[in-house]
C-alpha cells in the first residue's frame, strides 16, 4: 500500500523511533516522498526532545529567574527509614546545577525563529538573570554554597554547565555576578568529599575557576587524576572508590565529569593529549553497554542507587553523541532511535510531573520509597543530562540520519548485530 506524506508523518508523529523498522522496510519499495517522510522522523523526534527539555527545565529556571524558586519548589524527600539529610539546605542548588549541566549544550546554540529556538533562547535569557539571582545575598534565591557537603556535588554540575556552554552562560554574566560566582566557587575549599566519584566534584570545580583564568587547587585536581585511574577496573567501567558497584554512576558522574576534567585540563597544558583520548576511548566503549541495555520498548533495568535520576542514567550515551563520539557499528541514527525510545518510555509512559510541572520522586511515577537517604526535589533534576544531545545542531547525523534499528531491536527480531567481547584498554 502506498502512504501519502501526510499519512506517513502522522505515523511518524506517532511512533517515531519506536515502531519506524516495519515502514523502514517497506520504503526500499516506496516513493522517494515516504522517503523524505522517513527522514523527516529525525526532526519529530527533536521536536519531542526540546518540548520535553523545555517542559523539565521550565519550572527551575524562571523562578530563579523571578526569585521565586525557594517559594515555589516543592521539597519532597525520599522515604527512607533513617532519612537525616537536611534537603532544605540543598535542594535548590541540586535543581539549578543539575539542570544546568543538562540544558548547556542546547542553550549554546544559535538562536533562531523556530518554536525550538525561541524555547532556547527564553530559557537562556532567564538562567543568566537567575544565575545573578542565584549569588546575590540580597536576592530570596540566594543559594547555599557555603554549609553542607551536598553544594561540592551541585557546583560542580552548575560548573559543567559553565563549561558545556561559556559563551552562552558564562560571558554574558556582568562582572560582579561573574565576582560572585567565583567567590562562591572557592567557598567550597573548606570542605573535602567522599572517597569515590565525589572528587571528581572538586576537581572539576576546580577545573571550572582554571577556565576563567583564576588560580585553581592544584591538590583538588590532582587527587582526581591519581585516584581515577586506580579505580579502572576494565572494559570501559570505572569502580566507583576502591569498591565497584553496579549502578549507573559511570554516567550519571564519573565519565562525563572525567572527560570534561581532562579537557579543561587538556586545553591548559595540565595533561597530554593522550591521557584524555584514554578516558574518552573508555567513555566510548562504556557508550557500548549504554546503547544494549536499552529494550525493545525503551525500558532499562532500575538497578542500583539514584534510579529516581531517570533519563539521568543516560547521560554517558548523549554526551558521546554530542562529541561526535560513536563507538564502532554504532550509528547516529542508531543512538538517537535508543534515546528517543527510553525517552518516551519514561515521560509518556510515566506520570513523572505534579501539577505545576515539577518533577516528583519515583522512577516511574510517584514511587518516593526507591528514592534514597539523600533524595529530593532538587536531586531528580539530573534527569535533564540524558538530553544533551540537543546540543547538536538539527543538521547534524544525529537528527538527519533515517531510523535505525538498536541493538536490542535487532538481536530480538532475529536480525545479525555486533557480537561484544572486553577491550583491553
Amino acid at each position: 500500500m502506498m502512504y501519502t506524506v501526510k499519512k506517513w508523518i502522522a505515523l511518524l508523529l506517532l511512533t517515531a523511533c519506536l515502531g519506524f523498522s516495519t515502514y523502514a522496510q517497506k520504503t526500499k519499495h516506496q516513493s522517494t516522498e515516504a522517503k523524505k517522510a522517513l527522514t523527516a522522523s529525525g526532526q519529530l523526534d527533536r521536536a519531542f526532545w526540546s518540548n520535553m527539555l523545555y517542559k523539565m527545565a521550565s519550572p527551575v529556571v524562571f523562578n530563579l529567574a523571578a526569585g521565586t524558586l525557594k517559594q515555589n519548589m516543592p521539597v519532597e524527600q525520599g522515604k527512607v527509614p533513617g532519612y537525616s539529610f537536611n534537603a532544605e539546605k540543598v535542594t535548590h542548588l541540586e535543581a539549578v546545577g543539575r539542570t544546568m549541566a543538562g540544558i548547556a549544550p542546547w542553550l549554546a546554540l544559535p538562536d533562531d525563529d523556530s518554536q525550538e529556538g525561541r524555547q532556547r533562547k527564553q530559557l537562556r535569557t532567564a538562567l543568566l538573570k537567575g544565575i545573578s539571582n542565584a549569588v546575590d545575598p540580597g536576592s530570596p534565591d540566594y543559594l547555599n554554597f557555603r554549609t553542607e557537603q551536598q553544594p561540592l556535588v551541585d557546583a560542580a554540575f552548575m560548573a559543567q554547565g559553565f563549561l558545556r556552554a561559556p559563551k552562552a552562560l558564562w560571558e554574558p554574566l556582568d562582572s560582579v555576578t561573574k565576582k560572585r560566582v567565583i567567590e562562591e566557587f572557592k567557598s567550597l575549599r573548606n570542605r573535602s568529599g567522599t572517597y569515590n566519584n565525589w572528587l571528581l566534584f572538586a576537581a572539576l570545580s576546580e577545573a571550572f575557576l582554571l577556565s576563567v583564568g583564576e588560580q585553581a587547587d592544584p591538590a583538588r585536581i590532582d587527587f582526581a587524576l591519581k585516584k581515577m585511574p586506580e579505580w579502572y577496573v576494565g572494559d570501559g567501567w570505572y569502580s566507583d572508590g576502591p569498591q565497584f558497584s553496579m549502578d549507573y554512576y559511570n554516567s550519571f558522574v564519573i565519565q562525563p565529569m572525567l572527560v570534561d576534567l581532562y579537557a579543561v585540563l587538556k586545553q591548559h597544558n595540565k595533561v597530554t593529549d593522550s591521557a584524555y583520548q584514554q578516558v574518552l576511548k573508555r567513555m566510548v566503549r562504556h557508550a557500548e553497554f549504554q546503547e544494549r541495555i536499552i529494550g525493545v520498548d525503551g525500558s532499562f533495568p532500575p538497578f542500583g542507587r539514584s534510579i529516581t535520576y531517570r533519563s539521568g542514567a543516560f547521560q554517558l550515551l548523549a554526551q558521546t553523541a554530542l562529541l561526535g563520539q560513536y563507538p564502532d557499528q554504532i550509528t547516529p541514527g542508531q543512538v538517537r532511535c535508543a534515546l528517543t525510545a527510553m525517552l518516551q518510555k519514561l515521560f509518556l509512559h510515566c506520570n513523572n510531573f505534579d501539577a505545576r510541572g515539577w518533577l516528583i520522586l519515583g522512577f516511574c511515577g510517584s514511587q518516593p520509597s526507591v528514592a534514597d537517604y539523600y533524595t529530593s526535589t532538587g536531586s531528580l533534576y539530573m534527569a535533564t543530562l540524558g538530553f544533551l544531545s540537543l546540543g547538536l545542531p538539527a543538521t547534524d547525523r544525529f537528527w538527519t540520519d533515517q531510523p535505525a534499528e538498536w541493538t536490542s531491536k535487532k538481536a530480538w527480531s532475529g536480525q545479525p548485530f555486533k557480537k561484544d567481547y572486553k577491550v583491553g584498554y
